[in-house]
This record gives C-alpha cells, sequence and structure tokens, in this order.
C-alpha cells in the first residue's frame, strides 16, 4: 500500500481574501484537515463552501493522536495540515508533527503549500535589509526572558517577533531597555481591518501606538545593530 500526503498549507492571518486557489483546491480534495482549532478552521472552511473531517491537532496533542495521523497517512490518505492564521510549523507545533512524519514514514510525500505569513509580511514593509534576518518567535513569558532581549539586542540581523496584545507595553519597554534609538517597525493587525504599521524609535513607537489602540495582534522589525 503506498503511503499518503501530507499538505502543510498556509491559511488567511486575518483577510480571507488572501487564501490561495491551490491552497483551497488542497482543502477541498484530501481526505482529512489537521488544525489547532477545529472552530476557527471551521469558519474558514464554510466561507470556501467546504466540507471536511477536521481532526485537532495543537500544543497539547499527546503521542495517541500523532499515532493516529501516522496510521492514516499510512493507509494512504491524503491530510492537510492548517494553523489558526498563517504558516503552519512557524511558531507553531506543526513543525513538530512534520518531525514525526519524517521519522515515522519517510516515505510520505510531505508538500508546502506556501501562503501568508506574519513574520515575512512584516519584513516585507519594514525598509531594513532582509538579505539575513533572525526569526525569534515570541518572547518567554517569565523564565528567559532577559536572556531573550540580550540576545535579541546583540544581533547584528534584522530581527522580526511576535508579541500579544496583553503583552506588547511591557515588551516595548524591555526592547527599548536593551536597544535605546534604534529604528523599529511594528506591524498591528497585519490584513485586518485595523491594520497598521508603526515606525521610528521604540519610543515613537510607543507613544503612537498609545494614542491609537494597543489591541491586536503584533510583529515587531528591529534594524539590523550594524
Amino acid at each position: 500500500m503506498s503511503h499518503g500526503s501530507l499538505y502543510v498549507v498556509a491559511t488567511p492571518i486575518g483577510n480571507l481574501s488572501d487564501v490561495t486557489a491551490r491552497s483551497k483546491e488542497i482543502l477541498s480534495t484530501v481526505d482529512a484537515i489537521l488544525c489547532e482549532d477545529t472552530r476557527v478552521t471551521s469558519k474558514l472552511l464554510a466561507s470556501l463552501a467546504i466540507k471536511k473531517t477536521l481532526i485537532a491537532y495543537h500544543q497539547h496533542s499527546d503521542d495517541v493522536r500523532v499515532d493516529e495521523i501516522l496510521a492514516r497517512l499510512a493507509k494512504g490518505q491524503s491530510l492537510a495540515l492548517v494553523t489558526d492564521a498563517g504558516t503552519p510549523g512557524i511558531s507553531d507545533p506543526g513543525g513538530k508533527l512534520v518531525h514525526s512524519i519524517v521519522i515515522g514514514l519517510p516515505d510520505v510525500a510531505i508538500i508546502p503549500i506556501p501562503g501568508p505569513c506574519a513574520a515575512i509580511a512584516a519584513l516585507s514593509v519594514s525598509g531594513f535589509p532582509t538579505d539575513r534576518f533572525v526569526f525569534l518567535g515570541f518572547p518567554p513569558h517569565k523564565k528567559g526572558r532577559m536572556t531573550y532581549f540580550k540576545e535579541l539586542a546583540e544581533r547584528e540581523e534584522t530581527v522580526v517577533f511576535y508579541e500579544s496584545t496583553h503583552r506588547i507595553e511591557k515588551t516595548l519597554a524591555e526592547l527599548e531597555a536593551r536597544i535605546g534609538d534604534r529604528q523599529v517597525v511594528v506591524c498591528r493587525e497585519l490584513t485586518k481591518l485595523h491594520e497598521t504599521t508603526y515606525r521610528g524609535t521604540v519610543a515613537e513607537v510607543t507613544a503612537a501606538l498609545k494614542a491609537t489602540s494597543i489591541r491586536g495582534e503584533f510583529v515587531i522589525v528591529c534594524k539590523n545593530s550594524t
């Protein structure tokens, strides 16, 4: 029996119009869709008039769920892996699943279906050098936080990372203490109704945010230190 295929499918990070024709085709034809939150993916599929079996796969999924997924692939099923928004595996547990498949079922085809990624979107409008950059995901909430910002400040490449509405002010304060007057770009609610891009020093961006809104999901891009 031939092994199945896993399609790693990027989905919109806000604007549903960003879904690609290829993504829609794959989601329409696979046997089942692995998703971070079935409720979120159900809404996306409803907008595309697609009905599919949904299987929850997220950071708390155990080995039993992974074994179930591998069994489906071993039987020849085609599966799509999606996250709530953006590209699976990027600051997302999808990478662990891909690794399990590579080790457990090396004959399975793992096929990327590229599309939206918040980090790449922010880098593309930053105006900073992007021939070399480093992506640092979300800062740790507690342990390792000081080390995170120390290492960020010492990077010679452009740095991009994520932050939530609940910690953006704290993060910007810690960032300013480390990088001083270095230029940053902060993108809020990319591709959504209230998308806003802020440019300047951390102090200038913080003031602009407080004057508008600190609500939303954020991508922070820091100019390289050289």
